[in-house]
């Protein structure tokens, strides 16, 4: 069933907070955030990688083992992102494989965080985490390879949450080609109560036009330019060889 994924934010008037309350809104909480957890309403928690206020793992840890005590995180928590390096899935990899299991120890759903070849990789990570939690650059973010990692998430019943979502039509591009259960992004840390009736307008939106069905979908971010792999080697004399025997 087509549901408007749910927007988190940082929980920082009470206008947001009110929505949160509401169930219209989510709150995001990272370590070096300040904001308190909201009385009620969904929660997702960062790791402060991409703002590079990473703690460390020991001081995360610590960080984690304080938090589940001033809420109901089976109830209310949606996913802890594992540490992960921004732009490469490989790294994210060995860095988050480890931490997978330290926060489902805490009892937190585990978020893997998804970057950029996350396609060509050979871990199935499906058993260790609960959440697809998809970085990246924009334009992989964008990309079909990234689509498609969703929908198998999606299809094992994982979490999917997108990133950096400030528009509409990166909230329909999650929504429609990503599965995307929630997203987050800064639009309304910028002058949030004038912001937010727009936010709160694409929930209504998001189903509502025909147009962003298609390859218009499908395409990069104009900023970024397109997804492309590493060019081809050239032939080498063990290729020619191969290919004559």
């Amino acid at each position: 069933m087509l549901r408007p994924p749910l927007y988190l934010t940082p929980p920082s008037t009470e206008p947001i907070r009110a929505e949160m309350r509401a169930g219209r809104l989510g709150a995001i909480i990272t370590p070096a955030q300040g904001n308190r957890i909201p009385a009620e309403g969904m929660v997702g928690i960062d790791n402060g990688v991409f703002t590079g206020k990473y703690p460390g793992r020991k001081k995360f840890l610590e960080w984690l083992r304080k938090l589940r005590d001033k809420f109901d995180v089976e109830k209310r928590c949606l996913f802890v992102a594992a540490p992960d390096v921004v732009g490469n899935a490989y790294e994210t990899e060995l860095l988050a494989r480890p931490m997978l299991e330290e926060i489902r120890k805490l009892g937190f759903p585990a978020g893997l965080v998804a970057q950029d070849h996350m396609e060509l990789s050979a871990w199935d990570p499906w058993d260790e985490a609960d959440c697809l939690f998809v970085g990246g650059s924009t334009a992989w973010k964008l990309s079909p390879a990234a689509a498609n990692i969703c929908r198998v998430a999606s299809s094992l019943w994982k979490h999917i949450h997108v990133g950096r979502v400030n528009s509409l039509f990166r909230y329909r591009h999650a929504a429609h080609l990503m599965d995307a259960d929630s997203v987050d992004g800064t639009y309304l840390t910028k002058a949030p109560n004038k912001n937010l009736p727009k936010v709160l307008s694409w929930r209504k939106k998001v189903f509502t036009s025909s147009a962003f069905f298609g390859h218009r979908l499908l395409t990069s971010d104009p900023w970024d330019g397109g997804y492309v792999l590493a060019p081809p080697r050239e032939a080498t004399q063990l290729d020619l060889f191969a290919t004559l025997t």
